[in-house]
């Protein structure tokens, strides 16, 4: 070919404001396009460390009736921790490391107590139970908290990890699972009983009429009744997907009990013990879906796809649409970017909690975007 047959490229004008514009577009658009982020240490600002880097990576979350949110580390060493951003508080609080625990997979706020689910690298998975934190007095003029040490309820079935575990409707009991068996704790006592044997996969969910939903198998859900303790095998049909991994990750309306799930391709769904799953309600750019929560009106914000996650948001009144929000980033408190996030949870006032399963984890507040008037 000659070379004026050759296709030259066009040179740009970088100086041009449309250039300029698709320049910012890019580069401020790569980022979290609504609502806000709060990046939190792991610790009190100014009185206290952070959870030192390679044991700070959050993989366990709940809020207490209070608004107040537990949660729970993996890494080299367990740690489980409470956090307050209401009222004269903001810090978060190494409740205690727990020694020869190397992964926490669920912590569950009941009335008055709560419970940690940690495994190690050795034997089975263990529960641990402590009183939840009351109100403190003005973090602002003063403080004290005591460390106090964990009740230790034991391995719940031997050499087998716990997969994860939730709080029933009452908050009087905690349903969890093992690699093989379903059990419960009793949160007043605090006593572990182990129900049946189950082939534990994927998280539990808590439904609209009280039950309590896990992975059975491909292509099912059994439903635990935490009253009557029945169990129901293959109970619910999964609806049309991938489900290779079983549900990884669900998010619950409170005022309703209505639940959001995705299967391995990022697919999202809704279900509701009466009327079942949903048709598929739109799709996340990246996949998997790591983990989801809901605000008060009704939409849905998550975090989905290896390596650099992106935020995403299923607003119901929009069907069909899964808006790309971007990669997480803060400006407030700790100017950080966040790429994995391993659970999430709603605030007190609706604001979405994230844990960052990463080196130097931090607690993520994001604030959404107010809806307009009619929109």
């Amino acid at each position: 070919m000659s070379d004026t047959k050759k296709k030259t490229r066009k040179k740009i004008d970088f100086d041009s404001p449309a250039v300029q514009d698709e320049v910012n577009n890019i580069t401020h658009g790569t980022f979290v396009k609504q609502g806000t982020m709060l990046a939190y240490p792991t610790g009190f600002p100014g009185a206290t460390i952070p959870i030192q880097a390679d044991e700070s990576h959050i993989t366990a979350l709940d809020t207490s009736r209070q608004g107040f949110v537990y949660g729970g580390t993996s890494g080299k060493r367990a740690h489980i921790f409470v956090g307050m951003f209401h009222g004269v508080t903001g810090m978060i609080f190494d409740m205690n490391p727990v020694e020869g625990a190397t992964h926490c997979p669920a912590v569950c706020c009941g009335k008055a107590k709560f419970v940690a689910c940690v495994n190690g690298s050795s034997g089975g998975g263990r529960v641990l139970a402590s009183n939840l934190e009351p109100w403190p007095y003005d973090l602002i003029q003063e403080w004290g908290f005591e460390r106090h040490t964990f009740d230790d309820l034991g391995e719940v079935a031997p050499g087998e990890p716990i997969v994860h575990a939730v709080a029933d409707g009452s908050r009087d009991h905690t349903v969890g699972v093992t690699s093989h068996h379903l059990f419960t704790v009793d949160l007043a006592a605090p006593k572990v009983e182990v129900v049946e044997e189950v082939s534990g996969s994927g998280r539990l969910a808590l439904g609209s009429k009280g039950g309590v939903f896990g992975s059975d198998g491909a292509g099912h859900l059994w439903r635990f009744d935490p009253q009557t303790r029945k169990l129901e095998r293959e109970a619910v049909k999964l609806p049309s997907g991938r489900w290779e991994k079983a549900p990884a990750a669900w998010a619950r309306v409170k005022q309703t009990g209505l639940l959001y799930t995705a299967d391995d391709d990022g697919q999202l769904f809704s279900f509701d013990e009466q009327r079942g799953f949903s048709a598929a309600l739109g799709k996340t750019l990246l996949a998997p879906v790591y983990c989801m929560a809901a605000t008060f009106d009704g939409r849905i914000f998550g975090s989905c796809g290896e390596g650099i996650g992106k935020m995403f948001c299923y607003d119901p009144r929009r069907p069909h649409q899964v808006t790309d929000l971007g990669v997480a980033v803060s400006l407030f408190e700790r100017r950080r970017y966040g790429y994995v996030f391993g659970d999430a949870v709603t605030g007190r006032d609706g604001e979405i909690v994230f844990g960052e399963d990463d080196d130097g984890g931090h607690l993520w507040l994001y604030f959404p975007r107010i809806q307009a008037a009619g929109a």
